[in-house]
């Protein structure tokens, strides 16, 4: 089960533990585009603050001790490197409109930009695909790079209250109420963009049938299956680069 904790400094390392994490594991499946994507966790004791990634440090070395904390104004109150802007305009809208939303998570995946080229959403064609069916949205608009929190105002209108969003031409993004739902969900649906895009390519798909989806959603899109899914993977690469805890 999810864990609970005594203060708030063992929740907030917890979360740093995981978003640590997170970054090494995007960049084990080929996450990381120069220094664009990030991965942010709300602090539990500031929680008009968030954790984030050091603007252009590399995702797989990120430490627990190099992420940064950013305020609602976009500056840096913990940490010693800058933010990303992008990040802090995307990231900060998001957190905003969702106070349920304890992180976030956005990257330049191959796949996940494929599927937001073509501004399409995620279709219930695998049972691992159901895990988004009737949560998720498409922002189906494309202005150049988001530097303006007025995009992100945008973006996190188009989210709503579901887990995933499409963004045409630039990728996905998604939330969740623990850092563990949230990177989990991203890496579905980027495996998930893939299949979809590989499938079409080989012939005609065959959708779920809408009843079948519903109730395949039921039991893979909580977000407790979210945080389940990724406790393996957190296992495996802490055994794998222990110094991420560092």
């Amino acid at each position: 089960m999810p864990p609970t904790f005594d203060s708030v400094a063992d929740e907030r390392l917890h979360r740093k533990q995981r978003l640590a994490a997170a970054f090494r594991l995007f960049s084990k499946a080929g996450f990381d585009e120069g220094v664009a994507g990030h991965i942010t966790a709300r602090d539990p004791e500031f929680p008009d603050t968030f954790w984030v990634n050091p603007f252009a440090m590399h995702f797989s070395l990120i430490k627990v001790s190099d992420l940064i904390r950013v305020d609602h104004a976009g500056t840096v109150v913990e940490g010693t490197w800058p933010v990303n802007p992008a990040a802090f305009a995307i990231h900060s809208q998001v957190h905003a409109a969702r106070p349920d939303a304890v992180a976030a998570a956005h990257t330049h995946s191959t796949y996940g930009r494929a599927l937001a080229s073509l501004g399409q959403s995620l279709e219930p064609i695998t049972q691992d695909a159901c895990a988004f069916y009737e949560d998720q949205s498409l922002f189906d608009d494309f202005t150049g790079v988001v530097l303006d929190t007025e995009e992100g105002k945008r973006i996190a209108h188009a989210l709503d209250d579901n887990k995933l969003v499409v963004l045409r031409n630039h990728g996905l993004l998604t939330v969740g109420s623990s850092v563990d739902s949230a990177a989990w969900w991203f890496l579905t649906a980027e495996r998930s963009a893939q299949v979809q895009l590989t499938a079409k390519a080989a012939g005609t798909v065959v959708p779920i049938a809408e009843a079948d989806a519903k109730q395949t959603y039921g039991v893979i899109g909580s977000e407790f299956l979210g945080w389940l899914s990724f406790q393996p993977i957190y296992d495996r690469i802490v055994a794998e680069q222990p110094d991420l805890l560092d």
